[in-house]
């Protein structure tokens, strides 16, 4: 599978390239290209992944390529990135947030549609293995009444706003409770922004808090039952992208996207009447 790889301002394109192209964990899959300016960055990028291919736009490699990642910082980038590959044909994952706006996201989720190409997005922390352990405590509290989960994020971030780390706080309440957001109250206390909603009944609080130049607040998640509580940070190691990477290849073995189109709004959702109620 030759993948070509846009958004290379990011970190986790770093990490992507490392583990398919350095030390790869598929047989079948690999970065073949990049799209970005040809600047020192990009060209230790290549040197570091082997590849031989730079190019300014992405839609230069319609046609010789197989899959594309999208992993832009800026979700406002990622429509125009996805959608020509979707309407070639081209499988995409847009590495989180889907996009900033849910015009946007519906876009492109009409655009594969449109042509039945599988597309996904979601945050590398829904995938990793304190997820997956929150995920199961959801069964082990009784009926599930109310979940928190706490994460840095910036409202004044330069790449829209809440949308940029946010997404990993609300892609993680989406995993633990599933279904269509309600309406969302938004508050803002000192540093940290408080969103609060129901899903399925399950009352989700948000706490995005705002990072210092020292640090930032680990994410953390409270998932309250009749039956008991489950309290866990959630974890992210050197290899935090590679379950979600994981994810990807699977879906371009098989043809079928992890997530339906609904869950891959949902946070989209919550996250456009945060950023509405701040600005």
């Amino acid at each position: 599978m030759r993948i070509a790889l846009v958004g290379t301002e990011n970190s986790h394109a770093t990490h992507i390239i490392h583990h398919l192209n350095e030390d790869p964990i598929s047989e079948t899959a690999r970065i073949v290209a990049l799209v970005g300016a040809d600047d020192e960055h990009n060209q230790k990028l290549l040197a570091t992944g082997g590849i031989t291919q730079l190019v300014p736009t992405p839609t230069e490699l319609i046609g010789s390529v197989d899959a594309l990642i999208v992993t832009n910082r800026d979700g406002a980038l990622h429509r125009e990135h996805a959608v020509p590959f979707l309407e070639a044909g081209v499988p995409v994952w847009v590495d989180k947030p889907l996009a900033a706006s849910t015009a946007d996201a519906r876009a492109i989720l009409e655009a594969a549609r449109r042509t039945s190409t599988p597309v996904t997005s979601y945050s590398a922390v829904r995938w990793v293995a304190d997820a997956d352990i929150l995920a199961q405590g959801t069964q082990t509290v009784g009926d599930l009444q109310a979940i928190t989960v706490t994460g840095p994020a910036d409202p004044a971030s330069e790449y829209s706003g809440i949308f940029f780390y946010g997404i990993h706080a609300a892609d993680l309440a989406q995993r633990l409770a599933p279904g269509e957001p309600g309406p969302v109250s938004t508050e803002q206390v000192g540093d940290t922004v408080i969103a609060r909603y129901r899903s399925n009944g399950v009352a989700v609080t948000l706490q995005l808090v705002k990072p210092t130049d020292a640090g930032r607040v680990p994410f953390h998640a409270e998932i309250v039952g009749r039956e008991g509580v489950v309290s866990h940070d959630v974890r992210l190691d050197a290899d935090y992208v590679v379950p979600g990477l994981k994810v990807f290849l699977d879906l371009l073995a098989t043809g079928r996207a992890p997530l339906d189109d609904a869950t891959l709004l949902a946070p989209i959702t919550v996250l456009e009447q945060i950023s509405a109620a701040l600005n």
